[in-house]
């Protein structure tokens, strides 16, 4: 993402982001989707109130006269005229050729997450405002689906068809994947230095650091890829993946390669990603064992209910649990031919 909201924002929106920044530590690429996030919401803004013309393109209208008297005027009214703009009229994938409108809900619900976080902020932190006109904005209803995710058999499979010339790196980052249940970020921010016996220090979301404890298959997987790694030119010396132009491997580099070896495998490239190994991690741990609140602190959730979306179980686990209940084992009992018919 090629932006920098530091050149580009209006004071009070650049305040904002950089407290996110430096106080929260959230993540450049976090801080720049919220950026866009609020320079769409008051480019809608100005073009509804009909501060510029209604021919200017949405991508052309510029926010840097955003100040404090425009942002305090801004009403619940108008928040949700642009939620309606988002459901109708927003193209959901500008660049793609079948210009779709209508962004997803759980766009909707990050654009408007953005919103509150700004207003929230301007009124506790900033205090430039006396009272959060966002203070009842709510979000829209997301349908609640279960995690998309590989099943044993299947994870087993995608690892038995790594090959070609990357075979000790991928087959590493599958398996990290699957076994620790790494966020792609978190994996491709890993250095040699992470690494340490049979712990693996993490840097999740907002620089949080845990500490996962590696398995036996983890183990020998990153020996595996060490042994190769130690005879490769670098130009990172302190990335733990690289590629083979000998720099660190990259966010695409990583959904590349996933493709390929769920290709290979057999599996639904479109229907499954790098996340969607998260997801299996996650699913496999539960479903051997581990209790949900262990799974949150592996996974470097910070609420319970995040985590909870995992708590999904398979079908056969949910026929054990009809067949489990002893009112399973009693059969209506045959009437008397006789027996009088009851009113």
């Amino acid at each position: 993402m090629s932006l920098d909201y530091r050149a580009e924002a209006p004071r009070i929106i650049r305040d904002f982001l950089t407290y996110h920044q430096t106080i929260q530590g959230h993540s450049s690429r976090t801080v720049d989707e919220y950026y866009l996030d609020l320079r769409n919401f008051f480019r809608f803004l100005k073009w509804d109130r009909r501060m510029v013309s209604r021919d200017t393109p949405m991508d052309q209208i510029s926010i840097d006269d955003v100040d404090l008297a425009l942002v305090r005027s801004v009403t619940l009214t108008d928040v949700y005229a642009y939620m309606d703009y988002l459901s109708r009229d927003r193209v959901a994938h500008p660049n793609s050729s079948g210009q779709t409108p209508g962004l997803l809900p759980a766009s909707k619900a990050r654009k408007v997450a953005t919103i509150r976080s700004f207003y929230k902020y301007l009124t506790v932190k900033a205090k430039l405002l006396s009272e959060n006109p966002m203070q009842d904005l709510d979000s829209p209803k997301l349908r609640k689906s279960l995690p998309k995710y590989l099943d044993l058999e299947e994870s087993v499979s995608l690892l038995d068809h790594v090959d070609g010339p990357n075979r000790e790196r991928d087959y590493c980052i599958l398996t990290l994947f699957l076994n620790c249940g790494l966020r792609i970020s978190e994996l491709v921010g890993l250095d040699l230095g992470d690494v340490r016996g049979d712990q693996l220090r993490v840097l999740g979301k907002g620089n949080k650091e845990r500490v996962l404890y590696l398995n036996d298959a983890c183990i020998q997987a990153i020996r595996d890829w060490l042994a190769v790694r130690e005879h490769m030119a670098v130009t990172d010396p302190n990335a733990l993946f690289i590629t083979r132009s000998h720099g660190r491997i990259s966010r695409a580099a990583v959904h590349k390669l996933v493709k390929k070896h769920l290709a290979a495998a057999g599996l639904d490239s479109r229907q499954y990603s790098s996340h969607k190994l998260r997801h299996t991690a996650a699913t496999l741990m539960l479903q051997n064992g581990v209790d949900v609140r262990t799974l949150q602190e592996v996974l470097g959730h910070d609420h319970l209910n995040t985590t909870q979306i995992y708590t999904h179980v398979a079908s056969d686990d949910l026929r054990l649990a009809a067949k489990a209940n002893p009112l399973a084992r009693v059969k209506k009992k045959d009437r008397p031919k006789d027996h009088p018919e009851d009113p």
